[in-house]
């Protein structure tokens, strides 16, 4: 007769979430150089943004989008991954143009062009956020916007435009940091603590 192993088996414990760490990344950069766009931080201010761009708000992110992947959430590895790009694409694009390797004095409305198509990704992902919880639906909801005012201000040469970008970044950015403090403290205390709306605007099948 085959021999039982009747010890105890202790449980696995549970993976952490990978959203705290890459909500963080993203709202902490996006806050800093919002303030740059809403006016509030001068505009030179944005070689500040770089060094947090390529490792707080870039590989931070893109960290956590392969946590998320590791974990099966295809939402949460399909926005870290991208944005964690994103804030790469930006720091690259201000720090070979300032020096010389790419030349964009006569791109026109292209950098414009290229944050609407950021805000056509953000679009989609929203789509996504009816089923997720409201934190993260206010959040898209906000940056989709935040992307579009900053793109037709950069292809319209508007400041207003910009301006109101960096304000509604800002409240993007502090949004964000708002779920990874909401995340990071529920699971500390096993328990709700900090409202993130749980449930979704649309729920069921």
């Amino acid at each position: 007769m085959p021999e039982i192993d009747a010890a105890p088996v202790a449980p696995a414990n549970p993976a952490a979430n990978p959203a705290a760490l890459g909500l963080v990344g993203f709202g902490l950069t996006t806050i800093l150089l919002s303030l740059i766009n809403a006016g509030v931080l001068p505009t030179g201010g944005e070689g500040v943004v770089i060094p947090m761009a390529l490792a707080y708000g870039g590989l931070i992110q893109i960290i956590a989008g392969l946590m998320e992947f590791r974990v099966g959430n295809t939402f949460g590895m399909t926005a870290f991954l991208s944005y964690g790009a994103f804030w790469w694409w930006f720091a690259f694009l201000l720090i070979f143009a300032k020096t010389g390797v790419i030349d964009i004095s006569q791109a026109g409305p292209t950098v414009g062009v290229a944050l609407l198509l950021w805000g056509l990704l953000t679009l989609y992902l929203w789509i996504g956020t009816f089923r997720l919880p409201k934190i993260l639906f206010l959040i898209f909801l906000a940056l989709w916007i935040t992307f579009a005012l900053l793109g037709l201000g950069a292809i319209e040469k508007a400041p207003g435009l910009t301006q109101a970008g960096g304000w509604l970044g800002l409240l993007t950015g502090l949004m964000a940091v708002y779920g990874s403090f909401g995340i990071v403290t529920n699971a500390t205390w096993g328990r709700p603590v900090v409202p993130l709306g749980e449930a979704p605007f649309l729920s069921g099948r």
